[in-house]
């Protein structure tokens, strides 16, 4: 017995042997913590997705083409003849006139599909909203009414045959004790209650207080005539439900108006087929939250998902059910066998009647059916599942798969790597489809594939495009924010900058153009195109010219900061003579925009400093080093406000304090939209001891007039500002503390007043 020979040399013995030594060593999670942190926070996004925390519609796209992808795969192909479709095509069209028929015709139509054909069930895909007078009665009787008003002999005539010309009455005769349901539709965002006359509703208003159901809402509808509808055994409406593609996977089987539910045409014609039993809900949850998850029809249980839908189950392409022209029905050309005993559908595939739907088999389909496949579903119990449980299963499954991946992968080589990610991706695809075609559930697929693929190539590409290409990517990330000069100091040490989010102070800087739709308006988008080049692009220069980080341009906006990614302790001031310089550089632009026949331009610039978070933020589709946090909103409300004061530039009282070197005009005491601390706001005049005699004499009597205003002497403060005004009638600012005045010997603010003024707009 050899007694030092290892007892299992299996792979995966080696793989978990390999990860327990690494993961324990104190430097694995030091080697591999940022291909381990972004693993985990793709499977977080991921997760987020799937509970509704983000909406990434490409998933969303991905999960439709594997549901379409499955469907196809699997469905039977095979004709059900037991549901049959009475088909208004081009040569019903042709032989019996243009849609609408008289009601005549139906009626003739109904006698022979239940008295010659003996059918079970009638459903009509069709709305009969408005009244038939195709037979002239009107006329006859308008003529009664006038040139025949004395002639008795015509009147008793007229009396005779008018059961023969009432057509709607005819019509309603017909269907009175026959098993026929009646289409109609619901409408949204319309002010009109409706037209016709809806049938009694599935259930009635309340009935779903207590439950947690997001039904589709309409507040119209499109009915049958309340004659018809009565003597109908039931009525269903036939909306089409698409997703966001386009597609019709899924039907609403309920729908709801003015509280109460309706339900859907196949719905009606297949409880009729049962023998109308009540339509039953069943619930899955506690007393404090539940959802419903079935529909009953006596033993039958139609599975439903979000908004009381359900999955069609399509047999195959077009024909899946047997198809019969109206018209020989009408002449009585159809072999009786087929119909007899059938549940029958009375449809159009005519293009020129627009019912044709574009689904996962057919981009191009009849909407009648559409509800054969339903109908044949809901009798044969062969709806897929979607319950809201299915979410749980989907979050669970992202969870597991992620750890296991994430923990795993960067401890093993290429090739175990490829074989643990191929052997999860072939699990979970196996499991699906057995579910699918086996349990009739439909369970969701994309977001973990995507998540198995995702992770693999993450961790595979992660030396090349990071560890050996880090330096190069620090300078082309920070290139598009920062000037040359600072991106080729910072890749001198790249370790010394992080992408990670971090909180520093810095100063923001937003800037705006004022009344550029009007500016814009008349330019072509190539004439637009090249004037927003020529402002922004002097704007950049400026900015890069005295250290600052363009974050981003939004429009006509320009948002920028100092003090990161490099540090720079005197962030405001580099940020106030940048929005000095931005102004100055806009005037020397006049002659540029005049000889193109522009308007002059003119912007408003906002800057705040203060404790903001910065680095590199975004999702998986796009990154961007921002800041973010208070104090940004902050800078945004401040350049806001610049128009509402009529000055160019304005600072908080935070950059006011770091940059002590300039003269400024306070300009007010606001709390803008958001905040309850109010915030003193300034706008910088020059460096201080540039000023000339006359700005300097202007400011001392304007800080003299503001400060009675904050003392609420009004009359004094008043008499400052009239003075001020005459001085300088263009400065809106005094025009302002004039209105405030006013207002306030209206109003009294009271002792307690801070004289801080409140925005309550952004």
């Amino acid at each position: 017995m050899i007694l030092n020979q290892p007892v299992n040399t299996h792979p995966i013995n080696d793989l978990l042997k390999v990860y327990n030594v690494q993961k324990n060593s104190p430097s694995f999670l030091r080697r591999h913590l940022i291909r381990i942190a972004l693993s985990l926070s793709l499977m977080s996004i991921l997760t987020f997705n799937a509970i509704g925390l983000l909406h990434i519609e490409f998933i969303d796209r991905m999960e439709n083409f594997a549901y379409d992808l499955r469907l196809n795969l699997t469905m039977p192909g095979t004709q059900d003849k037991r549901i049959v479709i009475i088909d208004i095509d081009e040569r019903s069209l042709r032989e019996q006139g243009r849609w609408p028929w008289s009601r005549n015709i139906l009626a003739t139509m109904l006698d022979k599909l239940f008295d010659d054909y003996k059918i079970k069930v009638l459903g009509f895909d069709v709305v009969f909203a408005e009244k038939d007078e195709s037979s002239g009665l009107r006329n006859l009787e308008e003529i009664g009414r006038s040139y025949l008003k004395s002639d008795a002999n015509f009147h008793e005539a007229l009396e005779k045959i008018r059961p023969t010309l009432d057509y709607d009455q005819l019509f309603a005769d017909h269907l009175k004790g026959r098993a026929v349901v009646l289409g109609y539709y619901f409408q949204q965002g319309l002010q009109h209650k409706g037209v016709g006359e809806l049938p009694s509703p599935a259930f009635e208003a309340g009935r779903f207080k207590d439950h947690n159901i997001n039904f589709i809402k309409a507040d119209s509808y499109g009915a049958n005539l309340p004659m018809l509808q009565k003597s109908a055994q039931a009525g269903g409406h036939f909306n089409a439900y698409t997703d966001a593609d386009g597609i019709s996977r899924r039907v609403a089987l309920l729908q709801e108006y003015q509280g109460a539910q309706y339900e859907a045409l196949s719905v009606g014609v297949a409880r009729l087929a049962l023998g109308a039993p009540k339509l039953e809900a069943s619930f899955e949850g506690d007393e404090d939250y539940s959802v419903l998850e079935w529909l009953q029809l006596g033993k039958k249980n139609i599975p439903v998902g979000a908004n009381a839908t359900a999955l069609i189950p399509y047999r195959g392409k077009q024909g899946s059910f047997p198809y019969v022209s109206a018209t020989d029905v009408l002449q009585g050309r159809v072999p009786k066998a087929l119909l007899k005993d059938a549940i029958v559908l009375v449809g159009t595939t005519s293009p020129g009647l627009m019912d044709l739907r574009a689904t996962p088999v057919q981009s191009v389909y009849p909407g009648v059916e559409i509800h054969a496949n339903l109908i044949a579903g809901i009798i044969d119990q062969n709806i897929k599942q979607h319950p809201a449980y299915m979410l749980g299963a989907e979050v669970l499954l992202l969870l597991a798969a992620g750890l296991l991946l994430t923990l795993s992968l960067p401890a093993l080589k290429p090739l175990w790597a490829t074989a643990l990610t191929g052997l999860t991706l072939t699990l979970v695809i196996g499991s699906n489809l057995a579910a699918w075609q086996y349990g009739n559930v439909a369970l969701p697929i994309a977001s973990l594939s995507l998540l198995i693929v995702l992770t693999f190539i993450l961790n595979m590409s992660y030396g090349f495009f990071v560890e050996s290409r880090g330096k190069r990517q620090l300078a082309k990330l920070f290139g598009q924010y920062i000037p040359p000069e600072l991106v080729d100091k910072m890749a001198e040490n790249p370790g010394s900058f992080s992408l990670e989010g971090e909180s520093r102070e810095l100063t923001v800087l937003f800037s705006d153009v004022r009344g550029f739709t009007t500016i814009s308006e008349g330019m072509d988008p190539k004439q637009l195109t090249h004037l927003m080049n020529a402002f922004l692009t002097p704007m950049t220069h400026v900015i890069h010219e005295h250290s600052g980080t363009i974050d981003k341009y939004m429009g006509d906006a320009i948002m920028a900061f100092w003090g990161a990614p490099l540090a720079d302790p005197n962030h405001a001031l580099h940020a106030l003579e940048t929005a000095l310089a931005m102004i100055k550089s806009l005037h020397n632009l006049g002659e540029e925009f005049a000889a193109n026949g522009w308007l002059p331009i003119k912007i408003g610039v906002g800057l705040n400093t203060g404790e903001m978070t910065v680095g590199n933020m975004g999702s998986e589709f796009r990154m961007a080093y921002t800041v973010m946090g208070d104090a940004v909103n902050l800078g945004s409300r401040l350049e806001s406000l610049t128009k509402e004061y009529g000055v160019d530039i304005m600072v908080s009282e935070f950059t006011k304090d770091k940059v002590p070197s300039y003269l400024y005009r306070e300009l007010d005491n606001v709390r803008v939209k958001g905040k309850d601390k109010p915030v003193a706001i300034f706008e910088p005049i020059c460096v201080a001891g540039q000023e000339d005699q006359s700005t300097r004499d202007e400011l001392n009597l304007y800080h003299e007039a503001y400060q009675l205003y904050r003392t609420q002497n009004w009359d004094l403060a008043e008499q400052q500002f009239l003075n001020l005004q005459k001085l300088n009638p263009e400065r809106k600012l005094y025009k302002i503390y004039e209105e405030r005045i006013a207002y306030n010997r209206q109003n009294p603010p009271g002792k307690d007043w801070d004289g801080a003024f409140t925005f309550k707009t952004k």
